[in-house]
């Protein structure tokens, strides 16, 4: 779907170059001379490599529909982790280095989106919170409850947070996987 350069915004995902590109920001712009134009900040979905590109209001981008379809975790085999299609049973496996540094949040079962692009799988969105055990904290240090101070704490798949300093070892949080930070306890 065509669509003007002034008319780009967040979160489009655009056909640019020959590329994909998830549009990050964009601001319009009236200079003194000469004609507006849409300032727009893009991320390639492939290699993540970042642009800047002005659009004038005359221009046409083409505008790409990703297709998002729910997937579920099944289990990591080599190099791979394997997913299955909800509603066909089919089965994908993506390379590890695809899901990057959120694959230890992945569990048995996990409901994760792939969104697709003419059928090729272009990312993975993990669900924004989950719940995983705390392997290891550091004592309290006395007279450190006064103030607000967040110590270190490495949970159940290997990942360091900080954590208030009521957490001990073996307590369930709630984590947000895009952060990386602590919420909250798990009731």
């Amino acid at each position: 779907m065509k669509i003007n350069g002034n008319e780009i915004r967040p979160g489009n995902v655009l056909e640019h170059n020959g590329g994909l590109w998830a549009v990050v920001k964009t601001q319009a712009v009236k200079p003194g001379k000469g004609g507006a134009f849409n300032q727009v900040e893009m991320k390639n979905l492939i290699d993540g490599t970042k642009l800047n590109e002005r659009f004038r209001a005359s221009e046409t981008v083409e505008r790409v529909r990703l297709e998002q379809k729910d997937f579920q975790f099944l289990y990591e085999e080599g190099d791979a982790l394997v997913f299955m299609n909800t509603e066909t049973y089919d089965q994908l496996e993506l390379q590890k280095e695809f899901v990057g540094d959120r694959r230890a949040f992945l569990q048995d079962g996990m409901m994760v989106t792939v969104e697709l692009y003419e059928e090729k799988p272009i990312g993975v969105t993990l669900p924004d919170q989950v719940t995983l055990a705390i392997a290891e904290a550091d004592p309290v240090v006395k007279g450190q409850t006064a103030t607000s101070s967040y110590k270190p704490a490495v949970l159940e798949n290997g990942v360091r947070v900080m954590v208030p300093p009521f957490i001990s070892s073996g307590e369930k949080i709630v984590v947000d996987t895009n952060e990386l930070t602590y919420l909250r306890r798990a009731d």
